[in-house]
């Protein structure tokens, strides 16, 4: 995204001359308005619509179709757009992967929206229940009848069977229950069972068999199947925000014409490293808003199961999952510090960042540990037993700090980052100063995350409901801004802004609107969201033959 705040400078510069041909799509200058059609088109498609679709989907709110159409009929136009760019022009940048990205994104996006429909048609308006075939419970009790019944024909001698005698029970002539009487004249009206008493055992047994395997077989795989699609679905709700957030990344490297050649490992390296931050603020402020108040995320009491069902009560903490990416982080990217100068000799930065891979390694492995039930049980247990005679019940109550996660050791990592990325040399000045930004802002967002632990500390949260502390907002605002500047200061972005002569306060003044920008569209998205949510709980109505 950091790409497009200095292109918009780059295309407004008209004066700088240009003697060399355009070996650039950005640079060449025929058959612009398709091009710029194609942006304008998917940025709203990406940007505007697709969020809200999504967040309807997850809503399971009826208005979720019709915005998944428009997203459809959008990026329609926008991709008709873009083929006709791409045939008109020259192929300025060979086997890209945005083309490649973009149509498996609109095709994953269309499965999407068709297993919306599905859903929708399928949506029971009552707890389902099979009118039809034979369960193995009601085998069992017509296969009983059959052996009464068979009994009677060979031995019976007629004693008992008047209708004011009761019927006498032995072991071959078992009484009939309610349970049996009540499948009895469903046993009765099979003529082709009553064939088969006087006839052949084998062809009632065949008979009944055949209703069991093409019936109930064929309804658990009917079920089996449209549960499988809804877990796609599910899944396609969740990530297709991620897929349209690379795709429109790649789309601002092709049009570039950067990450060429060794450049691909920089450029990489801060796209995804700074794309993990930049998700990380906007996460973060969600759970401000309440998004992950069902887990007890939201900087709330952790509603138990009788709430919200045993698989959310036993989610781990957030600082569970932010100490674990910490440690994966550090446990891959330990053997890929080096790999874009692979062959070459180890330089005093490689051994920098590896000792900072490492650093997130053992922080998040601490992290992890500290968030453990049991080793907490196990380091309480060095104190004597809570049955001794001088002590009261209430000396062994848990803390209330125990009630919420105050671990300080990821917003630890991230302040270490911080300080150690502000004063990180570089070749040029530009580079040298945006990595100076962006270490300074996640500097900020730790201290903020300190505040806010500090606030919890003193004030235990005593509700389910969120308690939004503003600290956090802080934290989210730092977070996007530095993941932001994380992205831009990439070797072949930074030689672009030298090239240009724009200096590193100009892409911090924009990444700082920018943020201010997405974090507002966020919080309409989730207002958004709940408003399906509780629409849907009332059962409202309204233009149901729209949706």
């Amino acid at each position: 995204m950091a790409i497009s705040n200095f292109t918009d400078a780059m295309m407004s510069n008209s004066t700088i001359p240009t003697t060399s041909p355009p070996n650039t799509y950005f640079t060449f200058p025929l058959y612009s308005g398709f091009i710029i059609a194609h942006i304008i088109l998917m940025t709203a498609a990406w940007f505007f619509v697709l969020p809200i679709s999504v967040m309807l989907s997850i809503g399971r709110a009826r208005l979720a179709s019709t915005a998944q159409l428009t997203f459809i009929s959008i990026n329609a136009a926008g991709l008709l757009f873009g083929t006709i760019y791409n045939n008109k022009t020259p192929e300025f940048y060979e086997n890209n992967v945005h083309n490649k990205l973009g149509w498996l994104v609109t095709w994953i996006v269309s499965i999407q929206a068709i297993l919306g429909l599905m859903r929708k048609c399928g949506r029971p308006k009552a707890a389902p229940t099979p009118s039809y075939g034979f369960t193995m419970t009601q085998y069992r009790h017509v296969e009983d009848l059959r052996a009464a019944q068979t009994y009677r024909y060979s031995q019976d001698s007629g004693q008992g069977t008047e209708p004011s005698t009761p019927r006498e029970s032995s072991p071959s002539s078992p009484q009939a229950s309610d349970e049996d009487r009540e499948y009895a004249p469903m046993f009765s009206r099979d003529k082709d069972f009553e064939h088969a008493v006087g006839e052949k055992h084998n062809i009632w047994t065949k008979n009944i068999f055949v209703r069991i395997i093409s019936r109930r077989f064929l309804a658990t795989i009917l079920h089996q199947v449209v549960t499988y699609f809804y877990v796609l679905h599910d899944i396609a709700d969740r990530l297709i925000l991620f897929l349209g957030f690379a795709t429109i990344l790649s789309g601002l490297v092709t049009y570039g014409g950067i990450f060429k050649s060794d450049g691909i490992f920089s450029g990489l390296a801060h796209f995804i490293k700074g794309g993990i931050f930049f998700w990380y603020g906007l996460l973060t402020l969600g759970r401000v808003m309440g998004s992950f108040a069902d887990i007890g995320w939201s900087w709330n009491i952790k509603p138990p199961a009788s709430v919200v069902g045993a698989r959310k009560a036993a989610a781990p903490t957030a600082e569970f999952v932010e100490s674990f990416l910490i440690f994966l982080y550090g446990a891959t990217n330990v053997w890929l510090e080096h790999l874009g100068e692979s062959g070459k000799g180890w330089s005093a930065g490689d051994l920098e960042h590896v000792s900072i891979s490492i650093m997130f390694f053992g922080g998040g492995l601490c992290g992890m540990l500290i968030e453990s039930r049991l080793i907490r049980d196990l380091l309480n247990s060095t104190l004597p037993s809570p049955s001794s005679p001088t002590s009261s019940p209430a000396q062994w109550q848990p803390p209330r700090t125990y009630g919420f996660s105050t671990n300080p050791l990821p917003a630890l990592i991230i302040l270490l980052l911080g300080m150690l990325m502000s004063g990180h040399h570089q070749s040029l000045m530009v580079s040298t100063k945006l990595h100076s930004m962006w270490g300074n802002l996640f500097f900020a967002a730790a201290l903020a995350r300190g505040a806010t632990y500090m606030l919890m500390y003193l004030s235990p949260p005593t509700s389910l409901l969120p308690s939004r502390p503003p600290s956090e907002i802080v934290v989210a605002f730092c977070l996007i801004s530095g993941g932001i500047l994380f992205m831009s200061s990439n070797t072949d972005v930074v030689d672009v802004l030298a090239a240009r002569d724009l200096n590193a306060m100009f892409v911090f003044t924009v990444a700082m609107g920018l943020t201010a920008l997405l974090m507002a569209w966020e919080v309409v998205v989730l207002a958004v969201k709940g408003w399906a949510v509780a629409r849907e709980e009332r059962g409202v109505a309204g233009w149901w033959w729209l949706v």
